[in-house]
């Protein structure tokens, strides 16, 4: 009788458990590197460290009214840049900002008081006159191609030439005249102009107004189809443009809402000293646009947020008045201003790609 061995099957033991293997794609970053991310958060901590600075440097700061001044003049930056920031998201630039200001102050104030007209219709013309600049400079820009460095420029030097020969033709002086006794100056004073109480501290209405756009500027950004318009012509129009965006009025409407800051800032400046010098505000766009990149905004267009130029303006308003507190030479400002600039850049060049980096 023969005999046969079954085999027996063999044992195999499974592998030990090694790490998970995931890819770039599903890597979870970091809270903190999500959050560096953000466009806003460096200049928020850039805001910080120049706040504490002065707050040491400068003991005088920590009154309210010195506050209250640094807001103010935080305020009267940070009401133009924010259209700016949203037109630089957009991917261009407006340097007529500066003396488009002035153009509607002039224009308000000369219609009124050359034709003795209540003071609202000056401030209503005056507010077509910046929208159709506006519109001026985002029409010739998508009809022609041309960058919006040259179409703005060419816009600055005229509005400057005309703001002096026009003012010079009709009053025969480089000011306006005062037309603090006119009809509907204390009204449109109050609107644009007046201050108001609090806790014994004189606060300037242009805080709550600036506070108060950047929240719409926020919402529109982050909450509509018009801010996912902004983003998608900022980072490529032709890409934009194939997937049904309307690039022309998008970009059109950007340069019409920095003629809106330009009118308000505009109005306020007529309203607070009741007259207007003709040769002002030149190089008060290279501001606006710095208080923008500053902000997290990037020339290149398609990133940003309106919350990150209202600390760059902060930023500005601190560094301007705390200069000042300090008891420094003030010729030091633009100093200031240049080394945040260039600071504010790097940093944010490291943030996105340490954040970015996979």
């Amino acid at each position: 009788m023969s005999m046969t061995r079954q085999a027996e099957p063999a044992v195999t033991t499974p592998p030990a458990p090694g790490p998970k293997e995931t890819d770039g794609r599903t890597r979870q970053r970091s809270l903190t590197l999500r959050l560096l991310a953000r466009p806003e958060v460096g200049v928020f901590l850039g805001a910080v460290a120049v706040f504490v600075f002065f707050l040491i440097a400068a003991p005088s700061v920590r009154d309210g009214s010195s506050m209250a001044t640094v807001l103010y003049q935080s305020s009267t930056i940070g009401i133009m840049a924010l259209p700016v920031a949203l037109l630089m998201i957009g991917g261009e630039f407006d340097l007529s900002a500066g003396v488009a200001v002035v153009t509607s102050a002039l224009t308000a104030s000369m219609l009124s008081y050359q034709l003795t007209m209540n003071v609202w219709m000056g401030v209503i013309v005056a507010l077509v006159v910046s929208l159709a600049v506006g519109a001026f400079n985002g029409w010739v820009l998508v009809k022609t191609g041309l960058p919006s460095f040259l179409v703005t420029l060419g816009t600055f030097l005229i509005l400057q030439g005309v703001n002096l020969a026009v003012t010079k033709l009709v009053t025969g002086n480089v000011a306006t005249d005062d037309i603090s006794d006119m009809d509907g100056f204390d009204q449109a004073k109050a609107l644009f102009a007046s201050s108001f109480d609090v806790g014994g501290v004189q606060v300037k209405i242009t805080v709550v107004w600036w506070l108060a756009f950047a929240a719409l500027a926020t919402w529109v950004l982050l909450r509509t189809k018009y801010g996912n318009w902004i983003f998608a012509v900022g980072g490529s129009k032709e890409s934009a443009r194939a997937v049904g965006v309307p690039v022309t009025f998008t970009k059109i409407t950007l340069f019409m809402l920095v003629g809106f800051g330009a009118w308000f800032v505009g109005m306020h400046q007529l309203f607070s000293f009741n007259t207007v010098q003709s040769g002002e505000g030149v190089g008060q766009e290279l501001i606006y646009i710095a208080a923008a990149v500053i902000g997290g905004c990037l020339l290149t267009g398609g990133y940003g947020s309106a919350i990150g130029p209202v600390f760059g303006a902060f930023m500005f308003g601190m560094v301007n008045q705390g200069i000042v507190y300090a008891g420094w030479n003030p010729d030091w400002f633009k100093a200031f201003l240049g080394v945040m600039l260039l600071g504010a850049v790097l940093i944010n060049l490291y943030v996105r790609r340490a954040a970015t980096r996979r």
